[in-house]
């Protein structure tokens, strides 16, 4: 079994570099809208806040995260925006203050999981490395809504890798919750890192195929991007409507973001 240190460290190195953005801002800056429909700057870290302390909970207190999940069918379509509203409510300070105890907490608690643990979440059961993959794709993305909103330009970095693996992997997830039956064949897909190095997926004679930039692909798949912004390249029709629905995310479809010349 690998060590997952190594995923717990480049999560918190994520939520590092996103603290980095927010704790200096002033209120006002807080309430400035992000490409997220209704969503504000303190929306995108009180959501993150929020799953944090909900992961906090699968991993330390099984029959707790059930309560959670019962309320969430419960509400499936105001359940996450009510957690980022409330969270949202807060004076900056204390939810910043929420934010960096619940990752804090979270990052404890995973390091401390034994080995081949699994913790329960909203799809399958998941492992601590799992866990922190997850809370990486999610804070990335949320992180690159605070950036957009800042006009700040973050580099990239390897830890893209850990976004990159999910948006493959969940390739099955994003035909089905649209009501769509997945390709039978695998999809070969090669990206280029932020160092220049390929990484690779899937085999390699596969007919259908997606190359291009890492990070393109990490947009895209977070849907943060529009793919007609993005310079991956397609063949194969089944693996050109992936690109049209590809989400790594879990949930309903996720809206997207309009093409730049439509947003401007």
């Amino acid at each position: 079994m690998a060590d997952p240190t190594p995923v717990f460290d480049d999560l918190r190195a994520d939520s590092d570099e996103l603290d980095l953005l927010v704790a200096e801002l002033g209120p006002e800056r807080w309430t400035l809208p992000t490409p997220a429909p209704g969503w504000t700057i303190a929306h995108q870290i009180a959501h993150l806040a929020w799953t944090d302390r909900s992961a906090l909970l699968a991993v330390t207190d099984g029959d707790g995260f059930r309560v959670l999940v019962e309320k969430a069918l419960a509400a499936p379509d105001s359940f996450v925006d009510q957690g980022a509203e409330e969270g949202a409510a807060l004076p900056p300070d204390e939810l910043l203050a929420r934010w960096r105890e619940g990752r804090t907490a979270l990052d404890a608690a995973l390091r401390a999981a034994p080995p081949g643990a699994r913790f329960p979440w909203y799809g399958p059961p998941m492992s601590a490395a799992s866990m922190a993959t997850g809370r990486i794709m999610e804070t990335w993305a949320h992180g690159q809504d605070v950036a957009d909103t800042l006009g700040v330009i973050r580099p990239p970095t390897d830890r893209l890798r850990h976004v990159a693996r999910i948006g493959v992997r969940a390739r099955d997830f994003a035909f089905g919750v649209r009501g769509l039956t997945p390709p039978e064949e695998e999809f070969r897909v090669e990206l280029v890192g932020p160092n220049g190095d390929v990484w690779r997926y899937g085999p390699e004679d596969a007919a259908q195929r997606v190359t291009g930039p890492a990070l393109d692909f990490c947009l895209l798949v977070t849907q943060r991007a529009h793919r007609a912004d993005l310079a991956l390249q397609v063949t194969g029709h089944d693996a050109d409507r992936w690109l049209d629905i590809a989400q790594a995310f879990a949930g309903p479809p996720g809206g997207g973001r309009p093409p730049k010349e439509t947003a401007e």
